[in-house]
């Protein structure tokens, strides 16, 4: 039997920048549906940029892109044996593990306001250091050394 098909919602742009991926990013940093104040922390990261004389959306549109990873491995079993079979990326995907990722980043500092450390993580993330773009790094190390078994890719 089927399943039912699974429709992709409008999501509304951020009400200060008028941007989707903003939008999109506040949507994760929420906590129990708490939009306003996962709003209020990422404007306050972004007014800790514009202090450092920084463009907030350059910074953050930077480290996405430095963030998203190209490659990724996935188990896949065969004939007894599992597998870290190495894939590429889909383009949905690899913006959901980069947000995913610097929020997690800033999430593990402790000892400031969220606010200051997604500022930090940000602008980190977008020099090309920082937390999550280690973790980048170690899922692309990670399909690198499993490139032997990318003939059972699906």
């Amino acid at each position: 039997m089927r399943r039912k098909q699974n429709y992709k919602r409008d999501i509304l742009p951020d009400p200060k920048f008028q941007n989707i991926l903003l939008a999109k990013f506040t949507n994760r940093l929420m906590y129990d549906g708490k939009k306003i104040v996962a709003q209020s922390a990422l404007y306050r990261a972004f007014d800790l940029l514009e202090k450092q004389q920084k463009d907030p959306l350059e910074v953050f549109d930077k480290a996405i892109r430095n963030v998203s990873p190209l490659l990724e491995v996935k188990s896949r079993r065969i004939g007894g044996a599992n597998y870290q079979v190495p894939r590429e990326v889909r383009g949905e995907r690899k913006i959901t593990l980069a947000f995913r990722w610097i929020i997690d980043a800033a999430r593990n500092k402790k000892g400031m306001p969220i606010a200051k450390r997604l500022a930090e993580e940000l602008l980190a993330a977008s020099r090309n250091e920082g937390a999550a773009v280690k973790k980048k790094e170690d899922t692309h190390r990670m399909a690198e050394a499993n490139k032997a078994f990318a003939h059972f890719s699906w």
